[in-house]
């Protein structure tokens, strides 16, 4: 083993040690348990993500090294943190000088993993700080010096160690690494055939594998390209190949995948951050995305079908071959363990620990299929990488955070939000989506999530809006953002797999992913649809969207029992469905006469031109 695999293998395991003791042992104070774990997530970074080769890795290694100075000054400075009163204790150079390190690696961090939209983002907000007093009209205020700056980031609860990032120390490495081994030992693949294996016979089968592995997928991974890529790679050439245009079987992967950060139990990151912000159970976040998510993979699956059946695609052109699924599905074992350990109000900690214990056990009990020791390290390799790259977005949450509250910037908006609006709540929300769809296209989807929360949900909640519908709103708007042009890297990563247009995959899945623009609404103006109030008015909302989704379809899709005779029908239908899912009874029963009236028409068209 040469010098570099033994200091990565110090490395990883040294995070993997000091997560564990968190969750085995004990919890740290915030202000010493956030720290390092974005000391351990910034070192991955700069091994995985390097400035360059030869010379240049002298910067990485002099980095890595201020950053082991780092973790010490917060070892030997917890005391002192803990036990100062921010604003009123003073802060030395050295506190200063460690703001400065940490702001400017994390900044870096940036910059190597996310691209350049994150980093303008943070510096826009670091500028706005320093000179705020130079800012017009409301966006004006007193700035922040140096000091307070330092107290702000790294010296309390509000900055780069705030909830963001605690959630990440907390439940999210240790979800991730769940979802690297249960993957790598055979549930991913197992997922993806169960999905292949339930579309095989049906019209458009590979279209429809899509959407039940993503969806299947989305459960475990919740993130959006790391779905595209795990089933992309065969949904999307077997789509090809039953006459999907490449742009079209893109789309539809880029579409499936995506419902996976909005699909329970193990929903986006943006979720996670959702249940602290409104100091409620995770479990209870989970339980209450599920109907939104189970219409939305069912408009997905509609959709495909509409589209087969409209271009007469049959399965019997393309022939996949799956392992039996039977005798494997015991490898789903850890999956139920970790959602029955969340729904019976165990620490999510203990539930991604315990899911990942078993799912090495069960490996380590088959005879096929099991990893050696360097397989095993593989996975936690991948896990370990993929939770220093969700910790680097949100650190930087955090710093975005602390500039606004402490600027006053989100109190501002709330009020230009509700003067503009007038108290009006659709002008507000419609504000707020254009708002969230900006932010999502700049921004990682855990960063456009916390800033569009800080900024927008205060205005939503003096209008009325039940604070968890309020932030589910914004949190569904910021994942659309993935397959919104013009930056959509679902889209186009799935663009990259089919070999099609990048411009007109990423318009293809925001016009299949219609349906998701509407959902938010209507869980804003009846929560039902996210499990609040009485059993009645929830079959009631969940009736009445189902109808306007199948409309919504029809229209997308130029699709019900017949091709659509015209445009001017899909208008028509379209019209039914914003009209069925508006909160007013009136519109709700003129959606259903019209779309009912089409749908009657087309019903006849269809049996007269089987008769």
């Amino acid at each position: 083993m040469n010098t570099r695999k033994i200091l990565l293998t110090i490395l990883v395991l040294s995070w993997l040690g000091y997560q564990m003791y968190l969750a085995l042992v004990t919890p740290l104070h915030p202000l010493l348990q956030q720290p390092i774990h974005l000391v351990f997530a910034l070192l991955v970074v700069l091994w995985f993500y390097p400035i360059g080769k030869g010379y240049l890795r002298i910067f990485d290694i002099l980095l890595a090294v201020i950053l082991l100075g780092v973790g010490y000054y917060f070892i030997h400075e917890t005391q002192r943190l803990q036990l100062r009163i921010p604003y009123v204790d003073s802060t030395t150079s050295l506190d200063i000088v460690m703001m400065l390190v940490v702001v400017g690696i994390l900044l870096e961090a940036v910059r190597r993993v996310l691209g350049y939209n994150l980093l303008i983002f943070m510096l826009l907000f670091i500028a706005y700080a320093a000179f705020g007093k130079y800012f017009p009209g409301w966006l004006k205020f007193g700035g922040i010096d140096l000091t307070n700056f330092t107290e702000l980031m790294i010296m309390g609860p509000d900055g780069i160690f705030g909830i963001p990032l605690g959630v990440s120390a907390n439940y999210l490495f240790y979800f991730i690494l769940f979802g690297a081994f249960f993957s790598e030992l055979g549930g991913g693949k197992l997922l993806i055939d169960l999905g292949l294996k339930l579309a095989k016979s049906q019209t458009g089968g590979p279209a429809k594998a899509a959407v039940i592995s993503s969806g299947l997928m989305g459960m475990v991974s919740g993130s959006a390209v790391a779905n595209v890529t795990t089933t992309g790679v065969l949904t999307i050439p077997l789509m090809k190949k039953v006459g999907y245009k490449p742009e079209q079987a893109a789309a539809i992967e880029a579409v499936a995948s995506t419902g996976g950060q909005i699909m329970p139990p193990i929903m986006g990151v943006g979720a996670f951050i959702m249940a602290e912000m409104l100091g409620v159970k995770y479990a209870k976040v989970a339980i209450s995305a599920t109907i939104p998510a189970l219409i939305y993979y069912i408009s997905a699956f509609l959709l495909v079908d509409f589209l087969a059946r409209k271009k007469r695609l049959h399965q019997e052109q393309v022939v996949f071959q799956v392992d039996p699924i039977l005798p494997r599905l015991y490898l789903l074992i850890p999956a139920i363990v970790v959602v029955y350990y969340i729904l019976a109000g165990a620490s999510l900690m203990t539930a991604a620990v315990r899911g990942t214990a078993l799912a090495i056990l069960i490996n380590l009990i088959r005879k096929k299929d099991r990893l050696s020791i360097e397989g095993y390290f593989n996975c936690l390799l991948q896990g370990v990488k993929q939770a220093a790259v969700i910790a680097v977005p949100t650190a930087s949450a955090g710093l975005i955070i602390g500039v606004a509250i402490q600027s006053g910037l989100a109190t501002k908006t709330s009020h230009v939000m509700a003067s503009l609006g007038g108290g009006n709540l659709p002008l507000a929300l419609l504000m707020s989506t254009i708002g969230n769809i900006i932010l999502g296209m700049a921004l990682p989807t855990v960063a456009a999530y916390v800033v569009s929360a800080i900024l927008f949900v205060p205005t939503l909640i003096k209008l009325g809006v039940l604070p968890l519908a309020a932030h589910m709103f914004v949190f569904y708007f910021g994942i659309i953002a993935q397959i919104t042009p013009p930056v959509c890297l679902a889209s186009f990563t799935a663009a990259g797999i089919a070999g099609s247009d990048s411009w007109k995959t990423g318009w293809t899945a925001f016009l299949y992913a219609t349906v998701a623009f509407l959902v938010p609404f209507v869980f804003v103006y009846k929560p039902g649809l996210l499990l609040v109030g009485d059993v009645l008015s929830i079959v009631e909302v969940v009736l009445i969207t189902l109808i306007g989704t199948f409309f919504l379809v029809g229209s997308v899709s130029g699709f019900l029992f017949l091709e659509l005779p015209s445009i001017w029908t899909r208008i028509l239908l379209f019209a039914a469905a914003v009209l069925v899912i508006l909160p007013e009874v009136l519109s709700t029963v003129a959606g259903i006469f019209i779309g009912g009236g089409v749908s009657v028409i087309q019903y006849l068209r269809w049996k007269q031109n089987k008769g």
